[in-house]
């Protein structure tokens, strides 16, 4: 499974596709299977919306606890917010984030060594 992600250029603020618009939280992002064109065609669309979003890119997913959460340590971070628990998104509580703190693993999405190896 794979969602896409990309950080809104007014803020910085890290966020995740949704039916066509941008929201905040991971939980609310849509998920592609990994041979979905939807997901590429998402994509697509996200990269042509420059004064929305700066680099938006396709993250793996895994399960954990049930639901979906980011493959990657990193991408993990950008779901919960700062690494402060008691500040960011992750504050707030709830299964979705509790399935984000106890995922484990360190690999690497490959949207974004696609896009490393882009530059």
């Amino acid at each position: 499974m794979k969602a896409l992600t990309g950080n809104r250029l007014i803020d910085g603020e890290v966020v995740f596709w949704r039916q066509g618009r941008w929201v905040e939280r991971f939980a609310e992002a849509d998920l592609f299977a990994d041979d979905d064109p939807a997901g590429e065609a998402a994509e697509g669309h996200a990269k042509n919306q420059p004064t929305a979003v700066v680099e938006p890119y396709l993250i793996d997913l895994t399960q954990s606890q049930g639901l979906w959460a980011p493959a990657s340590y990193r991408e993990r971070i950008r779901a919960l917010g700062p690494t402060n628990l008691n500040h960011g998104k992750q504050a707030e509580g709830g299964a979705a984030i509790e399935a984000l703190l106890q995922t484990h693993g360190g690999a690497r999405s490959s949207g974004r060594v696609d896009l490393i190896k882009r530059k």
